[in-house]
């Protein structure tokens, strides 16, 4: 899942600190305190098993902080640590898809090219919205290319086929303190975000925005690997950076909302 943010930067990491000072008990990490629950509900964690009712489900999804229509489009420029630039552009798709534990999903289109055009990584992402407005992630099929040539298709997984296990992409009432997995297939797909912050502000070159919800993503795969994402009501994510384990920016570019 991509976005897969701030020239606040720094304010967004001094945050990071004042979330687990605020929420974090003793001997706690931000990774740790992870393992919380929201109003609406308990919310998944790590490789727990859930069992979804597929009748409670819409592809509708409606999520203040990621709505989803068929024909929405956005648009990022992303910048890895070394200055190098990709071009990545995610649309909804008009169809859907059953997924292997019984839930239809809408079909999201996610590619990356370089300045020139050559595909770099295309994939097709599968989001869900339960009855209380959760934005759940339910797989991907993912292909990385290299020399116009699939190199490796490792990290796809769908929620209910060999162990995979559906996650939350965007929770329906986001709560300081609070954490969840996102997805589930063990030593392939483990990410897992923490809310920071949903009073953000953050600047991308589609404008400034208030009151941005800010998670900070991790994975044990890469546990040296942190970043925050932000996303915006009504809009959607916006912003990516990586604080930890590297450098790097995912910044909205351009944004075409139909619904």
């Amino acid at each position: 899942m991509r976005i897969n943010r701030k020239r606040v930067v720094g304010g967004a990491v001094a945050v990071i600190g004042a979330a687990c000072l605020a929420g974090c008990g003793p001997g706690e990490t931000g990774s740790t305190a992870a393992a919380r629950t929201t109003s609406s509900g308990s919310l998944p964690q790590g490789g727990d098993t859930v069992k979804l009712d597929p009748s409670t489900f819409t592809v509708d999804i409606t999520n203040p902080y990621w709505p989803m229509a068929p024909g929405d489009r956005w648009v990022y420029e992303e910048t890895d640590a070394d200055g190098h630039v990709q071009h990545v552009e995610v649309t909804v798709l008009d169809r859907t898809k059953k997924m292997p534990n019984g839930v239809e999903a809408r079909e999201v289109h996610d590619q990356m090219t370089t300045p020139g055009g050559e595909l770099v990584e295309d994939t097709l992402d599968w989001y869900a919205q339960d009855a209380d407005g959760n934005l759940w992630y339910l797989g991907e099929q993912t292909a990385e290319y290299e020399h116009g040539k699939v190199a490796t298709t490792e990290g796809s997984w769908q929620a209910g086929k060999d162990g995979a296990q559906p996650g939350i992409a965007v929770p329906a009432q986001p709560e300081v303190g609070s954490g969840y997995r996102q997805e589930y297939l063990a030593e392939q797909a483990e990410d897992q975000g923490f809310v920071l912050s949903t009073d953000e502000q953050v600047e991308v070159p589609t404008g400034h925005y208030e009151q941005a919800l800010m998670t900070r993503d991790t994975t044990p795969l890469e546990p040296d690997v942190a970043e925050l994402k932000f996303y915006v009501r009504d809009v959607g994510p916006v912003l990516t950076v990586t604080v930890s384990g590297g450098g790097g920016r995912e910044q909205l570019t351009e944004s075409n909302r139909a619904g």
